[in-house]
């Protein structure tokens, strides 16, 4: 734990438990100190290769979804050119831009298909 990222172990222990020397700890104490850190602290993200919460995940969600509405409104959302950039995509995918697409061609498509997933109960 302490060779993934000492720094992440360090602030963890010291936002939770205020210990800002874990060093003049004895070991055992430190490994159980660390088992009862948060889940969505730094060091157990790190060490589960988590990049984001899920509650972060789901508000980017959100906000792409909420995007997404807003843009369909406009002149290029009618026309379905220019799609918002997607957050999730950003986060997802290491930082690498992405629009919003899911493999429609126009707004129209897109209702067509949100529609369809209503009327079936999805």
């Amino acid at each position: 734990m302490i060779k993934t990222d000492e720094d992440a172990l360090i602030c963890d222990l010291a936002e939770t438990y205020q210990i800002y020397d874990y060093k003049s700890l004895p070991a055992y104490m430190v490994a159980t100190f660390s088992v009862g850190l948060r889940e969505n602290s730094r060091i157990k993200m790190k060490l589960s290769n988590q990049k984001v919460t899920f509650g972060e995940l789901l508000l980017s969600m959100i906000s792409d979804e909420l995007t997404r509405l807003i843009w369909m409104k406009t002149e290029d959302g009618v026309k379905g050119i220019n799609p918002p950039k997607s957050i999730v995509s950003l986060i997802l995918n290491n930082g690498e831009e992405n629009t919003v697409n899911d493999g429609f061609q126009t707004v129209e498509e897109y209702e067509k298909a949100r529609l369809e997933i209503i009327r079936e109960g999805g």
